[in-house]
Order: structure tokens, then C-alpha cells, then sequence
């Protein structure tokens, strides 16, 4: 057999940005000014630092600057590089860009390790070749990518969800093969939860909408009390169930983690992912975070679990112009809830495929149903286009109906020009849901939730040349979407496209509406006067920013100090990382979440009085006082009151009064606040 000849060198630019021009297979010209610009930002600033995060907008070519940056490296500096996309329908597409427009060839990696080609797992190792895979390969206890070099994170606004679910155990009660271990678990909490607590823990939960909203953190004394038999009964269950390599990773380090409690599911998980104890992300010489919305609050941060990150921003002139066009539609504003279901199978008619995005698999369900049984459309679920979503585009009629994601599955241009989202949670997992309800911080994750909105209302539109109808309906999405007090954080241009589908949506008959989505659909003159009047509130739409986020960004580095302290139980250390984060909480809008680093500061110290250090007992019962102090109205942080100072004085203010506040808040904003249809209809 003949010797195989030695391949020939590769060329290595100077930038990113001449890769392109050295791929004769490539069929676009060049790279796009913008691209161009932060490829050499890229260059001349952060090739040597350990993070880094750029920013850029849908439809501004994301992917090409990544794959460029990448090979780029691979070339430079043989580096082996993992460029990492949240879902497996992402991975192909990217791979396919690469090679369909780029003329760059990368190796796929989706499924099983023990599936992967032979030949691309050699590439990878040999810096032969860049690795396009999903979050998951990397993120797991046993990954074929141990040791890279590079690791790329494209949307990373959407990192956290599947991070952290290497650190998280969620036992459902809805599930099945849940179920046993989740009745086992309820005895084991029975003796630390009231009576109504228990009961929605073990009776109805579907009926109510306060059962369905009700959330519960069992008090870190609690907790540690209870943790022995915690274990002990999750030990007997866990090795035939998917919980069994989260919990490998958390099982020694609960004084780390927290328990959360719903009427469906008990979370145990860390604050923040302990992303430093994974030695492939960890060990990596740089990671990328690639997204189009990064944010200045210390978000990204959080998420990442790392405590410094250098930012490329936007290029200039992408602050005001936004991504296609977009019109929404309110069914709520004005239609009765069955008029709102004939209305979407009128808008379905007429657009003949439709996205539907839905928080539970159960109301997926029901809509598939409702679609076949009044459309005889075929439908679609996440698992069916994941792969690849060409069979759905295929059809002239068709809905796909996916629950619970947001994120990572794309229709752009002619794929699909209508979207329904119906009922976006603010809140991705309890740990959310408790900090904004519970504890009074919703300020936190300001930004975390304007970017779960923006991602789920941009799914059909993902470049300049894209328009999609939008319906939004639901508890929550319609308030927040509508509310102007929250809409001036918003992006300017869909701040007057929400602002033009607001005064479309009210006082209007379901004729108008479909009529109105015919002309936008049709795309043609009798578009262009709406869209000039969209135009107009753009010119005259000011972006402000959320407030306190100065705050947020400092103290972002002492909250990672603390999660780590906390791991190793090193509770001394944890503690004063804590108070150097109170250190910095003064802002008043904010006084929930101090209020929530007291509580944390005050639980490490009580690990640290339980091992033996008793200087941190007086620490504990000081930081439990000031936790309450901080914010009196939380009924929550009543259950304090048994490890705070000797002599404490009292709020002056009930609990059950509190909680009974709680409450009708609560019903309030599920009534909404931007209209009083919800509440005129009850109070009848």
C-alpha cells in the first residue's frame, strides 16, 4: 500500500475575518461590515483572555463569527474547539451553514458518545477539524469532550437551563416513574410543612390556580435537620430513575444546595451551577459566550458561574433597527375565551403553518388534539423537528406545538409566519419562581426574563427579511408584553410594535383581527401605512435600563465566591463572601434580594456553628434578624423567627396577615393589570 502523502499546510490569517476568503467552496462574497468588526475586536483584545462574550443580534450572522473565531483558533493555534448550540435541530443547522454557505467543513456530534463517527472523534482530538455539538455533550458526568481547548457557547442566554440541570434534581409527581419516590419524599417533609401545605403536596393541584402558583423552600435548618433520611430515601430510588447523575453530583454537597417545594415537583439544586468543579468547562484556556442579548446586571455571570467576563458589545447602528417585523396580536383585549380558540383556528386556515408555544406538555396535548379533531391538521412536538424540522416546512398545513422551550428551534422566512405563545412563565424553574414570588427580588432577573421573552417572540423571525404574526394570550406574557411601565426597557422597535398591536388588539371583533392578519400576511401595499405607523413610534421609542443593575454586576463575583466557599464547606469564608455582597445591596429596589443574602449569609454561618466553629452562632442569628429587617412584608422570612437574635422585637405584623396579603396579590396579577376584563368577569 502506498505511504499517505503529508496534507498541506493551512493558511492562517491574521483575523477571523479572512478565514472566509480562504474557502473556495464558500457562496457568500465576504463577511458583513458589522461581522467584520467584531471579528477584529475579537482579535485585537481578547485572544487571551480566559471569557469572553460577544454580542450580537439576531440575524447579524452570529453563527458565521463563531465558526470563523473558531477555525480561526484551530488553525493559529491547533487548538481543539468545541463550539456548543442548545439543541441537536441547532447543531445540524450550524453544521450545515458551515458547509452550505461557508464552504468550512465541521464535524456534527449529536447522540449517544458511543454513536459518534470514528473518524470526527479523531479529527476533534487531532485540532483536525472544529466540534459542533450540544450543550449536553459537554454537560454531563462522563463527556467525550474532556479536554478542550476552546469551548463556544452560541445563544448562551439559554446556557443556564441546560448547565444547570447537570447540578439540579427534580422529582415530578406528574411523572410516573416519579411518583413513588415523590410520595416517599412528602412523608419524609410532613412534620416541617403546615396542614394546606401538605394537602397541595398530596391532594389536587390542577384545580386551584394557587395551588398551581404555590411555591416553598424548606428553611436551610430544616433542610440540614432532615438531610440523612433526605438521602437515604432518594438513595433507594434514584439508581433506576434519570435523577441518578445529578444527584451523584450534589448528594455531598446538600449543605450547598437548597430544597424547593410545589404542588408538582421538589428541586434540589446549588444558588448558582457549580460550573468550576467540571473539569472540561473549567480547564478550557478561553470560553466564548455568544448571544444576542448579554446584559450589564451580572447575568451571564450567574449563569456561567464565572466571575469576570469581557464583553465585545453590539456594533454600532444595531441599537435601534431590529429584526424583521413583527405584529402582535392580543386575542384577550377584546374576544371571550371561546372566541379566542375560533379565532385561532381562522389565523391556523389562513397561515397554514403555525408554531405554538405552550409552558406545560399537558395543554400541548390539548391543542394537538384541538388541531386535529376541528383542523385535521398534522402536528408536530419538539422531539418530531428537533432532528430535523423539514417534514413539518414540507407540509402546506401543519402546527407544531412545543412545551416548555422557548429557545433553540428556528422557522425563519417562509418556514412559518405565525406564532402563538401561550402563557410564558416568568420564572424558568422553582428556584426562580420562589426568589420573584417569595422573596420579593423579581429585580434580579429582569433581564433573564426580558430575554426568555424576546427569544420565544423572535422563533419565525431570525433576519431582516422575516415577518411573523404573533398571538399572545395566557396569565402572565399578555400583562408583561402590554404593561408600558415595563415596555421603555424594551428595544425600541418592539416597543412600537407592541405599542401598534396593543391599540390594534383593543376594542376590536375577531372580523377586524382576521382581516388585519390577511393584510400583514399578504405583505403588500396596504401593509406599508401600519408599518409607517410603526416607523413613526420607533423614531420617538427611548430603551431605558432596569434599575439597579450597577449593584448587580459588582456583586456578582462575591456570589460566586460564596457558592464556591459553600461547596467546599468552607463556611467561614462563605460567610464573609456573602457580607461582601450585602456590602454593596443599598439600592432600595433591591431590598428583597438583601434580604435573601442575609438568609444566605446567616444559613452558612449556622453550617459553620453545627461543625463546630461557634463564633459564627452569634453571625447566624444576626443575619436571620436582619433577613426579616430587611424586608418585614415577606411572610416567608417569618419562619426565621426560631433562629434569630434572643429578644428580637417583633415586625408588629401578623404572619397569617401577611400571607393572606400574599395571596390576593397574587390573584391580582393573575387577574392582570393592564386591563380589567379578568377582573370585571370574577367580580361578576
Amino acid at each position: 500500500m502506498a505511504f499517505k502523502s503529508a496534507a498541506p499546510a493551512e493558511i492562517v490569517p491574521t483575523s477571523p475575518e479572512e478565514i472566509l476568503l480562504t474557502l473556495p467552496r464558500r457562496t457568500i462574497p465576504g463577511v458583513l461590515l458589522h461581522q467584520g468588526e467584531i471579528m477584529r475586536s475579537y482579535a485585537s483584545q481578547a485572544v487571551s483572555e480566559p471569557d469572553v462574550a460577544l454580542q450580537l443580534p439576531t440575524g447579524s450572522g452570529k453563527t458565521l463569527v463563531g465558526l470563523m473565531i473558531a477555525e480561526w483558533r484551530r488553525r493559529k493555534f491547533r487548538e481543539r474547539v468545541v463550539y456548543l448550540c442548545p439543541t441537536r435541530q441547532l447543531v445540524n443547522q450550524a453544521v450545515g451553514q458551515a458547509r452550505d454557505q461557508y464552504g468550512l467543513t465541521v464535524n456534527g456530534f449529536t447522540g449517544g458518545k458511543r454513536e459518534y463517527d470514528p473518524q470526527a472523534k479523531a479529527e476533534y482530538q487531532n485540532a483536525d477539524r472544529v466540534a459542533v455539538t450540544t450543550y449536553n455533550s459537554l454537560f454531563n458526568t462522563n463527556p467525550f469532550f474532556s479536554n478542550p481547548d476552546i469551548v463556544i457557547i452560541d445563544d448562551a442566554h439559554a446556557a443556564e437551563n441546560y448547565i444547570g440541570e447537570m447540578w439540579t434534581v427534580r422529582v415530578q409527581r406528574t411523572r410516573l416513574q416519579h411518583r413513588v419516590l415523590f410520595e416517599a419524599l412528602t412523608g419524609v417533609l410532613r412534620p416541617h410543612l403546615d396542614g394546606h401545605d401538605f394537602s397541595r403536596l398530596t391532594g389536587r393541584w390542577d384545580s386551584n390556580p394557587e395551588d398551581r402558583r404555590w411555591v416553598d423552600k424548606l428553611p436551610t435548618p430544616v433542610f440540614a435537620e432532615i438531610a440523612d433520611e433526605f438521602s437515604a430515601v432518594i438513595d433507594a430510588h434514584a439508581d433506576d430513575l434519570d435523577i441518578r447523575w445529578p444527584w451523584s453530583m450534589i448528594r455531598s454537597h446538600l449543605a450547598a444546595c437548597h430544597l424547593y417545594i410545589s404542588a408538582t415537583e421538589l428541586l434540589v439544586r446549588p444558588l448558582l451551577s457549580p460550573t468550576w468543579q467540571h473539569a472540561p468547562y473549567q480547564n478550557a484556556r478561553q470560553r466564548i459566550f455568544m448571544s444576542a442579548t448579554l446584559g450589564s446586571g451580572g447575568d451571564l455571570e450567574r449563569l456561567t458561574g464565572r466571575r469576570s467576563i469581557k464583553r465585545l458589545q453590539v456594533p454600532e447602528g444595531w441599537d435601534r433597527q431590529g429584526i424583521g417585523r413583527r405584529f402582535f396580536i392580543f386575542p384577550d383585549s377584546s374576544l371571550e375565551a371561546d372566541d379566542a380558540v375560533t379565532l385561532r383556528h381562522q389565523l391556523m386556515q389562513r397561515a397554514g403553518r403555525s408554531l405554538v408555544l405552550v409552558p406545560s406538555e399537558q395543554q400541548a396535548d390539548e391543542i394537538r388534539e384541538d388541531v386535529k379533531t376541528n383542523l385535521g391538521f398534522d402536528t408536530f412536538g419538539a422531539d418530531a423537528i428537533e432532528e430535523s424540522k423539514e417534514p413539518f416546512v414540507a407540509m402546506a398545513q401543519a402546527v407544531a406545538v412545543i412545551a416548555n422551550r422557548y429557545d433553540g428551534i428556528d422557522f425563519p422566512g417562509n418556514d412559518c409566519r405565525l406564532l402563538f405563545i401561550e402563557g410564558l412563565p416568568r420564572a424558568a424553574n422553582l428556584q426562580e419562581r420562589f426568589i420573584m414570588l417569595r422573596m420579593g427580588a423579581s429585580q434580579l432577573f429582569n433581564e433573564r426574563v426580558q430575554t426568555r421573552v424576546l427569544q420565544a417572540i423572535g422563533r419565525c423571525t431570525r433576519s431582516l427579511q422575516d415577518y411573523s404574526a404573533v398571538v399572545v394570550s395566557g396569565e402572565e406574557l399578555p400583562d408583561y408584553l402590554a404593561d408600558r411601565r415595563r415596555r421603555v426597557h424594551l428595544h425600541p422597535e418592539l416597543q412600537a410594535e407592541l405599542e401598534f398591536g396593543s391599540e390594534q388588539s383593543a376594542g376590536t371583533t375577531m372580523a377586524d383581527i382576521i382581516e388585519n392578519f390577511e393584510i400583514f400576511l399578504a405583505n403588500d401595499a396596504r401593509w406599508d401605512a401600519a408599518n409607517n405607523d410603526i416607523l413613526r413610534k420607533r423614531a420617538v421609542a427611548v430603551q431605558l435600563p432596569f434599575p439597579a443593575l450597577g449593584e448587580l454586576q459588582t456583586i456578582v463575583g462575591s456570589e460566586i465566591d460564596y457558592q464556591a466557599r459553600l461547596w467546599q464547606g468552607d463556611y467561614e469564608g462563605a460567610v464573609e463572601a456573602a457580607e461582601s455582597a450585602l456590602g454593596n445591596l443599598t439600592d432600595s429596589d433591591l431590598r428583597g434580594y438583601r434580604a435573601l443574602w442575609h438568609y444566605l449569609a446567616g444559613s452558612a454561618a449556622w453550617y459553620g456553628e453545627r461543625a463546630g466553629i461557634a463564633s459564627l452562632g452569634m453571625k447566624a442569628r444576626s443575619h436571620f434578624s436582619l433577613a426579616k429587617r430587611a424586608a418585614v412584608d415577606l411572610p416567608w422570612l417569618v419562619k426565621l423567627a426560631r433562629y434569630q437574635t434572643p429578644g428580637e422585637p417583633s415586625s408588629g405584623r401578623s404572619p397569617r396577615l401577611l400571607e393572606q396579603i400574599e395571596r390576593v396579590e397574587g390573584v391580582l396579577e393573575r387577574l392582570g393589570n393592564v386591563t380589567d376584563r379578568e377582573f370585571n368577569k370574577r367580580e361578576r
